[in-house]
Formats: structure tokens, sequence, C-alpha cells
């Protein structure tokens, strides 16, 4: 098929890419004349695990990028993969949307076949027909239904394995009004469909809309029930990991999402619930449990310094002036160099509250927090991190800190935020080592 993607982010990147390897004809329509000339010359504009090879091997063949809106003539259907930015009391700013929408409407005037256009970015029950659909007849003059169709298909893709999560999903939502719709999507869609662990799931619009928030509430909420019951397990001196890894074994719960730690951030969980708690508001119901799940999820960064603090001033002093301490980790889950929400950055600003000097390392998102922190020092690798620490926090779980030495550190104390996997053998083999 022919498909035009407006938008060239985390989320239109990797679908374009992904949409090529499937064969299709792709072509990505973005304002930034640097981020097309990226894609054009076979490169990734971020840093995601599989995309920069895709984008190589699919580039200047069926994967072009332009900053031309008449491209979108060309295709059969069109995915809009637009920032909805979070405003200051959480809703969405839905003004890069509506511009998109805007543009590609005009574009869509002058076609005279009929044209779909599905709206992939996460909105709010309502988003996609009431705003995205007027703009489009008003500028496209067509009615949606007479020859334009409007659909929503909400991603679930993690940093740092989008593109395994796109070609390889647990499901696949379409949410549409109209059988020609949901009929282009599982076309469009079918070498995906054809996977056995792969659920199409068909639903009205609205309900679409609904169900990425549903998904991402639910995930958040565990995370926070989770940390909330790892902080209850520490107050009666229990292990919270042992606890939970039991807890996880009850199939109607999972093991999935049951450390305890430093919480969840990113682009999607924070921006997600803070949406839907305001979208709740709007329709005057108050998300009592929601606010909660952010409550908690809030106050863990400052509950690791806390442990922290105690551990290396000792009982009774609990002060860190002065304390050297190594930060591992700045973006907000392995596998990407994205620090939005990041809880590392909760951290050194809880350190930095208590007069301590800072020194992090992170394998690829130094540069995206450098001129934010111009106090900390940036270390070169977790072992030039920990020469000469007080202390250490694990903020982020990257695979090379499994292999941690510990030689160096002024004092011996590690607080894991993120249950790496430390061999336990290399935890003895360091007198003194408080973890």
């Amino acid at each position: 098929m022919h498909v035009s993607i407006v938008g060239s982010g985390y989320v239109g990147t990797t679908v374009a890419a992904c949409l090529a390897d499937l064969g299709h004809e792709v072509v990505n329509v973005e304002i930034d004349e640097e981020i097309v000339e990226t894609i054009n010359a076979g490169e990734a504009p971020i840093h995601e695990s599989g995309l920069e090879e895709r984008i190589a091997e699919h580039a200047g063949a069926n994967l072009r990028a332009t900053t031309d809106y008449d491209a979108v003539r060309e295709t059969d259907v069109t995915f809009l993969c637009l920032p909805t930015p979070q405003a200051d009391d959480g809703s969405l700013d839905l003004a890069i949307m509506q511009a998109g929408a805007e543009s590609l409407g005009r574009a869509l005037a002058a076609k005279d076949s009929d044209h779909l256009v599905v709206v992939k970015s996460t909105v709010l029950p309502g988003t996609t027909e009431d705003v995205v659909g007027r703009v489009l007849e008003d500028h496209a003059g067509t009615r949606v239904g007479d020859g334009l169709e409007l659909a929503m298909n909400p991603e679930f893709l993690r940093m740092g394995t989008a593109v395994e999560d796109f070609l390889e999903p647990d499901k696949v939502v379409v949410g549409a009004t109209n059988e020609e719709a949901r009929a282009t999507l599982r076309e469009l869609y079918a070498p995906i469909l054809e996977r056995e662990d792969t659920d199409l799931v068909e639903t009205d619009i609205r309900e679409a809309e609904l169900i990425k928030y549903a998904n991402n509430a639910f995930l958040a909420s565990k995370v926070s029930l989770v940390n909330e019951l790892g902080n209850i397990a520490k107050a009666y001196g229990a292990d919270a990991y042992e606890v939970l890894e039991a807890v996880g074994l009850d199939d109607r719960i999972s093991a999935q999402f049951m450390r305890s730690g430093l919480g969840w951030g990113g682009s999607c969980f924070p921006k997600d619930v803070a949406a839907l708690r305001a979208g709740a508001r709007e329709q005057e119901y108050e998300p009592e449990l929601l606010d909660a799940v952010v409550a908690v999820n809030d106050a863990q960064p400052r509950r690791l310094v806390d442990l922290l603090e105690k551990h290396v001033s000792g009982e009774g002093d609990e002060s860190l002036e002065g304390s050297r301490i190594a930060v591992l980790g700045l973006s907000f889950k392995p596998g990407t160099d994205d620090v939005r929400k990041s809880r590392a950055l909760d951290v050194i600003d809880t350190l930095h509250e208590r007069d301590a000097t800072v020194v992090a390392y992170d394998p690829v998102a130094v540069e995206n927090v450098r001129s934010e922190y111009p106090t900390v020092e940036f270390a070169g690798s977790a072992s030039d991190a920990l020469e000469g620490a007080d202390g250490a926090v694990v903020a982020t779980d990257w695979p090379e800190f499994d292999e941690l030495s510990f030689e160096g550190m002024a004092q011996r104390i590690v607080v894991d935020g993120r249950r790496i996997d430390v061999d336990e053998s290399t935890l003895d083999a360091y007198e003194g080592l408080t973890w």
C-alpha cells in the first residue's frame, strides 16, 4: 500500500520504517528539514534499537521523507503521528495536531480519490472525531464518510523496544465506524496479524482512544502499588523482591512490572496519566486512585535519597553535604537516550538540595542532560563515576551495570533503584559493601 506518515518523531519515524519493512511504500511528511535530510540519507533521527538498520535499508527505495504535504495525495492512507504536549494543568495541548490536520486537509482538497486518515497519536476520547475530523472537513472541503474516512489506531511502543513492539505486538487496536476503514487497516497490518500471538481488536473510535490511556494507567498503577508494597516490606525488614516475586507467580497478576524501586517516568506514563486525570475532571469525576498512584510515584526518588543518606552519613547524622555521589543511568529506561521525566533527574535534584556533589554516567543519554545540569560531573564510564564516591545510586538498569566493579569507592554504599542483575558472588567479593 501507499502510506504517508505526518510527523517524524519517535512514533512517526518508527511507524514509517516498520511499514516500509513490511513492504509498503512510505513517505514521511515532516516540517523539520534537518530530520527530512537525515532520513533521506538513511540515518535515524532518534536512538532506537533496530531503527537505524531499517531506515538505512529502505531509504531511497520504499521510504522517503519530505516537507511537502502534497505528497499525501499519492497515498491511500495517512497516519497522524504528531506530538500532543502536556499543558501545565496536565491536559493535552492539541495545537500541533490541529496545525497538522489543517495542512493535511488542504493537501487532500486537491485529491480526487478516497482517503483514510488515521490518528496514531495518543488523544483523549472525542479528539479524533470532534477535533481532527472537523479540522479536516473544514480544509479538505469533504465530509467525513463521504470520500474522507477517519480511524484511530493507538500505538503501544516502548522506547528501547519500539521496532519489536510494532512488528511483534500483543494486539493491534483499530477504531473506526466504517467497515471500509477497518478493512484498509486489516490489509495494511496483514503480515503482523498473521502472527499467532497478535490479537486484532476492532472498536469504535472513542473506545480505541481510551484503550491506550487505560493500558498505561493500569501499568502505572501496578508500578506504584508494587512500590507501596515494597516500602511496607522495607519497613518490616522484609525482602521486598522475594515477596513480590512470589506475588508475581499468580497468573492473574504476572511477573511483569513487579520490581519495586524508583518508579515510572518517560514520555508516556506521566503524560498519559496526567491527561486521563485532567480529562476525568473535565467530565466531573475525581480520579482519586490515579491521584494516589502519582503521589506514590513522585515520592520514590526522595525515599531512595533518604535511604542513601542514612547509610552514607550514619545513624543520627543524616547529611549528604559534601558527599560525592555517583548516579548510574540518566535515561528513564535502558535502550533509549530519552530523559523526559526520568527518575534519575529527580534523584539528582534531590541530591543537589542536600548539597551533595554529583557525578553521573549513562552510555547514551549524557548529551541530553549536560546543558541542564552544569554542576554535574559527567564520567566516561561507570567505573570512573564510582571512583572516590561516598555512595552510588543505580537509576537505570542498563545491562552493563550488571558487571559493576566497586573498586575505588570511598564508601562502598550502593542503593539500587532498578534491581539490576548483579551476580551475588560479585557482591560477596567486596568486603564492607552495603547494597
